[in-house]
């Protein structure tokens, strides 16, 4: 496991000195923690003490990041989900958590954990037991799953591949801003696990959804998410709802795979506040 940085120690000092709620919001792939600054201030305003662990190895800034790609190769689900173990294990009260994509997956993780008092899964990328395989998710995987060596290496996305991905809702000169403010490469090794998770019963993408420790549950699907369609959220949904905790699915209308990142951010944050109030006051 990573060791956890200064600046990662620093926010769980700032967090347990302010004695509030934390919120922990974790990233998805090919994007970095910057991603939540504007969700950040949100919650802060909302009277929550916050957190943005990055995943090991992960640089400060997009520009670090597309200079040395290799700091991203091989990190692992597992390795991601233990390093937020870590940061949530160092808090004095337990956190909301909220991810966004593979950060939905490792939200989900945690939660099956029994690390987070509530918890809000953003277009969270498939685990072990959720089956749909949509022809659009298959297609923003590919720049991935093409070559069987990107497994162990950092594989970034074209602007064309981030537009499918994450931009097909929205017009091209946002898509470019977007693109330009945090697209980074991304760890080839995820995309494989969630692939053949179904195929592995070792899968590091395994969530413990009966956990009855888990806490409540929102998922979140973009209506127009090309990388995580409704038919995988849903399907996470209908395995999460065996549990004896609060499970609720929203669909967010009009939005892509961008819904945390875009122009719409402030109504994805409102109804993941709403949410996190319900279950975790400040």
């Amino acid at each position: 496991m990573a060791d956890l940085t200064e600046q990662e120690l620093a926010q769980i000092d700032t967090a347990n000195a302010a004695g509030t709620t934390p919120v922990v919001f974790v990233h998805g792939l090919w994007l970095l923690p910057n991603c939540w600054d504007r969700w950040r201030r949100m919650f802060e305003e909302a009277g929550y003490a916050t957190l943005v662990p990055g995943w090991p190895g992960d640089p400060e800034t997009v520009e670090q990041a597309t200079g040395h790609p290799e700091v991203f190769a091989h990190t692992s689900v597992g390795q991601i989900a233990d390093h937020y173990e870590d940061v949530l294990g160092k808090l004095a009260r337990p956190p909301a958590v909220i991810g966004h994509g593979f950060g939905g997956l490792l939200t989900q993780i945690l939660a099956g954990r029994g690390l987070a008092v509530v918890s809000v899964a953003i277009d969270p990328a498939p685990f072990r037991g959720v089956l749909p395989l949509p022809i659009s998710a298959l297609r923003s995987s590919a720049p991935v799953l093409h070559d069987p060596a990107n497994r162990g290496r950092a594989v970034p996305l074209t602007f064309e591949q981030f537009r499918y991905a994450f931009g097909n809702a929205l017009d091209g000169t946002e898509v470019r801003e977007l693109f330009e403010a945090y697209a980074v490469p991304a760890s080839g090794t995820p995309v494989f696990q969630a692939a053949g998770a179904n195929l592995n019963p070792w899968s590091e993408t395994k969530v413990r959804t009966k956990n009855r420790a888990r806490g409540p549950l929102l998922i979140l699907s973009g209506e127009k998410d090309h990388t995580v369609p409704w038919a995988i959220a849903d399907a996470a949904y209908k395995k999460q709802r065996r549990n004896d905790g609060v499970t609720e699915i929203l669909e967010v209308p009009g939005r892509g795979h961008s819904l945390t990142i875009d122009h719409g951010w402030r109504e994805v944050a409102d109804t993941a506040l709403v949410f996190v109030q319900r279950f975790a006051p400040p």
